[in-house]
């Protein structure tokens, strides 16, 4: 069974009305991979009567209207990706394909959705309920940030769009206690995971400095960036308070993150796996192909790259499903009359990080003085392939299972920081979870930019690649390593993209592809570095690339070599 999208099918059900309307930039897709899906999901399970609206057509109160008003609150996502990112690349050109839109199009996400769908809820109900803004362009835009697009500081998304409460992160447990307070008729203020806007600030908040001094003095910027990525961990952060003309942002410290077996229950909730019969009459989805047999195995990330949104949203601490619940996941895939025996991905947002911890960062959060990755591994973090290993042995005995393949990505660093089981480990994925090629991220190879980007030095990079030849051989397979690379990262210079050049096409041996311009996203480090043209850690002056076309040019420095 679908979530709803439509009082036919609310009527199937014996439902007159809706406790929740969710509004998402996506097409509806019934996958745990899905934002939209999984809140729906979970507020179902609880118990409350939801409905979805999937990319409205916001020239028409036809779209918004159709399930009415809902009985507790509305809840507002741009869908799985940032608008902007959505819909432009790094210099600007408007992106023609979507791949979670029915046809392929990039026709149905309006840029700045969350503010656009927002709107469009105020001018066909007045004075209705709540509206709760979550999802990625949500979370990252919660205080006052960089925007690339207008190349300025905007305010927080909640005030300009004139909702009422923003959900950040992945708010399963935030927003199943809001719907409890309202229900009830509780105070849902103190709810962890909440920003909302007041007339006052909070005495024992700690105060942002305000949107007016950050719009005017990137020094305050940096100033108000220490503080927010300070106060980003649920075991040790307090809440935040920031000035925006004569009300304040009130921002609540982080929720605590599912435990282990809570995130089992999410992912086996009944998702159908398909586009909902309402819009896949319009057209295919593309989206679907990857997703739909893929398993997300852990959430979180401990990488540190600086460019990354992925902490800021899920959280540094990985919280790793059970293999109990990942098998029967896959055993589930089985009974689909779609699967066809291939798991496209096993992973999560760095697939070899499943099952590792680190023992101070569960007691006291994330450390001030120290980084988990970057130039070196921390000696404090358990890493360890064993846990992931014994996933993947298992996975291949499940019945009906032909391919299981691991396509989200790994990191090299942690493998050759494996000294007990990182070979072990590389030579499973050579043998059987490799579909020709493996990704990496090495992203450059100059000292100055990789520590910049929070990236390990080339050094690593290259005994990781004589481990993945050495293992072909041993194999006897013909697989390769595909690299992703970045240009025009705040310190990156033209010179530093014709010496990565050189590095790949001598020591890679290859003419890269897998290029991409920087692009700041809200709420990152690097960010925060292109907009101020500072090194906050080292605290000098740095080379920032602003020029499109020059962008453009460090771009071309990686391609191929013209014939004279």
């Amino acid at each position: 069974m679908f979530i709803p999208t439509t009082m036919e099918e609310a009527g199937a059900l014996g439902w007159d009305r809706f406790d929740v309307i969710l509004v998402t930039g996506d097409t509806y897709i019934d996958s745990p991979y899905l934002g939209t899906a999984v809140i729906g999901r979970v507020l179902m399970d609880a118990g409350y009567r939801v409905g979805i609206i999937a990319q409205p057509d916001t020239g028409s109160a036809a779209d918004i209207t159709r399930l009415g008003e809902p009985r507790l609150f509305w809840g507002v996502s741009s869908g799985s990706v940032d608008s902007l990112v959505s819909n432009y690349t790094a210099t600007g050109k408007r992106r023609l394909q979507d791949d979670l839109t029915p046809g392929g199009k990039n026709t149905r996400r309006p840029d700045r959705a969350v503010i656009v769908f927002t709107n469009h809820i105020r001018q066909h109900f007045k004075d209705t309920v709540p509206i709760v803004i979550g999802g990625i362009e949500a979370s990252l835009r919660r205080v006052a940030h960089y925007d690339f697009r207008d190349d300025k500081i905007r305010r927080s998304i909640l005030f300009d769009a004139k909702a009422d409460i923003l959900a950040y992160g992945m708010a399963e447990r935030t927003v199943t206690e809001l719907a409890a307070c309202l229900a009830s008729g509780k105070d849902f203020h103190g709810v962890r995971g909440l920003c909302y806007i007041a007339g006052y600030t909070i005495s024992d908040y700690i105060k942002l400095p305000s949107f007016e001094s950050v719009s005017q003095d990137k020094n305050e910027f940096m100033k108000m960036s220490r503080v927010f990525f300070g106060n980003s961990d649920p075991l040790s952060a307090r809440g935040m308070v920031q000035k925006h003309g004569d009300r304040y942002l009130v921002h609540n410290p982080p929720a605590v993150p599912l435990s282990s077996e809570e995130l089992d229950h999410v992912y086996e909730l009944p998702y159908e796996r398909d586009v909902h019969p309402y819009y896949k009459k319009t057209g295919s989805v593309r989206a679907l192909d990857t997703i739909r047999f893929s398993i997300t195995t852990h959430r979180g990330c401990f990488g540190g790259c600086n460019f990354c949104s992925i902490a800021v949203h899920q959280g540094s601490e990985i919280v790793s499903r059970s293999e109990e619940s990942i098998i029967r996941e896959a055993r589930s895939f089985a009974k689909h009359p779609a699967f066809r025996g291939i798991i496209a991905d096993i992973g999560g947002p760095t697939a070899n990080m499943y099952g590792m911890l680190c023992k101070n960062m569960a007691r006291k959060g994330i450390c001030a003085d120290r980084r988990c990755l970057g130039d070196h591994v921390c000696r404090v973090m358990s890493i360890s392939h064993k846990s992931q290993i014994s996933l993947l042995r298992k996975i291949r005995n499940v019945p009906g299972v032909r391919r299981a393949f691991v396509a989200s990505g790994i990191r090299h660093d942690l493998v050759m920081a494996d000294t007990v089981g990182g070979e072990e480990y590389l030579s499973e994925i050579v043998k059987y979870h490799v579909s020709g090629q493996l990704k990496i991220a090495p992203e450059h190879c100059v000292d100055r930019v990789l520590d910049l980007m929070g990236k390990p030095s080339a050094e690593v990079l290259l005994s990781f690649r004589d481990l993945f030849v050495r293992l072909n051989r041993q194999h006897r397979k013909k697989q390769f390593l595909t690299y992703y690379l970045i240009a025009a990262h705040p310190g990156s210079t033209l010179n530093h993209m014709k010496a990565l050049r050189s590095f790949v096409q001598r020591e890679l041996h290859l003419d890269p592809e897998q290029v991409q311009i920087f692009t700041p996203l809200p709420s990152t480090w690097s960010t925060v570095m292109y907009y101020t043209g500072r090194d906050p850690f080292a605290g000098r002056d740095i080379f920032v690339e602003r020029n499109t076309a020059e962008k453009e040019k460090q771009k071309r420095a990686l391609g191929r070599p013209r014939k004279d």
